[in-house]
């Protein structure tokens, strides 16, 4: 049974007998769509209650969709009925639905993914057009409502309902479809690997003179690319001037990627200077691709190379983080270049992050190159990036067991004043390297300041950190009784 059929067969209510009808709406739905619903006569009960209570004789649109938001929607058993009040209120003789409900219902459906219903709806919808149409002018509420159903369409690779959808919505608006739909329905096609409708849906679009916009155009060129099809996606990528579109950082992305892919390096870099020669900033995303599409190839050195030149240029992103960059470097063996990297960017304003430089002086520290780790580990406290405590106290240990004391209790007063908190086990390091350096004051002085910080818990702990000197002893003692 169709729909205009199922409306011809319930007999036009009045206010008496509005929800005896209900039963029937459920049997005659459940039958044009070769469904069942369960309704017990206690659910049965509690809807004909609310529909007497919350529905006045002669509800309005209004009315009807406050009722469905505010006593439906979050019931826990008639939630799932919307739609058969939907057709209810329709059969109701005083009653017409308008696009408040028309666009309540399609979301609602098309959210609960009960696309069989929604497909039902449309149809209705087209024969019973908003009241906002009763002029000339179509409602403009209507292509909205079925830009909804037909992006819940495409979700689901419903391509047949979608472009039926799309159809009866050409029909019903004023005027030409907005770019926005079509470009729901070519990127479904482009997603489910329907290229081929997804470019014959484009020519359709520029039959009717709907203008492509840059979404368009960067589906369809990543389509092609997808398809290695890259000399079309390129000629694509011209084709939009031609419609006076001009392309974004996304259209270049996808091509830089596509192209470092298919092993054309060349073409790739030259997409990306060919950005700023077009004016648009190379972003954080286009230096990912290229990094990781170059890496990828083995080509880390020539990553390091166009970043380096990027910062050069003045071009390089500062929200840009290399540390996946430095860590590879590193885990390679290639130290030597990861500091170079980290100097050169440093120097052009493109700060490493923290991870960058932790992962750098992790990488030094293994290889011994003590020296350039401290340099690292300065430059960071003077930027006021405080390393974890982990990093910070090993190169600290580092620097102890090469007889650098002194050095590093200096980068540990950097620290602090740059805000940095050392823990026990900094001074612990420090006192132990200035012990064996034989430096007895400056080991003094740090377990005094440990005292005072309240580092040490008891006289043993004391003692072992000053060797049990008599002396050192009764200084604890009487700090010990002032403090009490």
């Amino acid at each position: 049974m169709g729909f205009q059929k199922f409306l011809k067969s319930i007999p036009k209510s009045t206010a008496s007998d509005r929800t005896s009808l209900l039963p029937l709406a459920l049997r005659t739905i459940d039958s044009s769509l070769g469904t069942t619903t369960d309704l017990t006569p206690v659910a049965q009960n509690q809807l004909n209650q609310l529909i007497e209570t919350h529905l006045k004789s002669s509800f309005t649109a209004k009315d009807f969709l406050s009722f469905l938001k505010n006593r439906i929607h979050y019931h826990p058993i008639l939630t799932n009925l919307d739609f058969y009040l939907f057709n209810y209120a329709a059969s109701v003789d005083s009653f017409r639905h308008d696009h408040t409900t028309f666009e309540w219902m399609v979301r609602t459906l098309a959210i609960t993914h009960r696309l069989q219903y929604l497909t039902t709806l449309l149809q209705f919808i087209s024969s019973n057009p908003c009241p906002c149409a009763d002029g000339i002018f179509s409602c403009p509420k209507t292509e909205p409502i079925y830009r909804f159903a037909i992006n819940a369409y495409c979700k689901v690779c419903r391509f047949d309902d979608a472009l039926l959808a799309f159809d009866t919505m050409r029909r019903l608006i004023d005027g030409k479809p907005d770019v926005a739909v079509c470009n729901i329905i070519i990127h479904g096609f482009v997603k489910f690997k329907h290229f081929d409708k997804a470019l014959e849906f484009y020519h359709r679009m520029i039959g009717e003179r709907v203008k492509p916009d840059v979404i368009t155009f960067n589906t369809l060129i990543s389509g092609y690319c997808k398809n290695s099809q890259l000399g079309l996606a390129l000629q694509m990528f011209k084709e939009m001037k031609t419609h006076g579109c001009s392309p974004n950082v996304v259209s270049f992305n996808t091509l830089i990627k596509w192209f470092l892919l298919d092993g054309k390096i060349e073409g790739g870099i030259g997409r990306a200077y060919g950005m700023t020669e077009m004016g648009w900033e190379i972003s954080a995303v286009t230096c990912e691709i290229l990094v990781d599409g170059l890496c990828r190839k083995g080509m880390v050195l020539k990553a390091c190379d166009l970043l380096i030149d990027f910062s050069m240029k003045k071009v390089l992103p500062r929200t840009f983080d290399y540390s996946e960059l430095i860590e590879r470097l590193c885990r390679e063996g290639n130290v030597v270049r990861a500091t170079e990297l980290v100097d050169e960017l440093w120097r052009n304003g493109n700060l490493p992050s923290l991870i960058a430089c932790t992962t750098l002086i992790e990488g030094l520290r293994i290889t011994r190159k003590i020296d350039e780790a401290y340099k690292i580990m300065e430059k960071m406290l003077q930027e006021c990036m405080l390393p974890d405590s982990v990093t910070f106290n090993c190169l600290l240990s580092d620097m102890c067991d090469a007889g650098r004391a002194k050095e590093a209790n200096k980068m540990r007063l950097l620290g602090l004043n740059k805000g940095s908190d050392p823990d026990t086990v900094t001074y612990n390091i420090l006192i132990s390297g200035f012990k064996r350096e034989g430096k007895k004051k400056e080991s003094e002085a740090l377990v005094e300041e440990m005292l005072d910080l309240g580092f040490i818990p008891d006289i043993a702990t004391y003692n072992r950190l000053v060797d049990g000197q008599a002396k050192s002893k009764s200084l604890l003692s009487l700090h010990l009784l002032s403090s009490s």
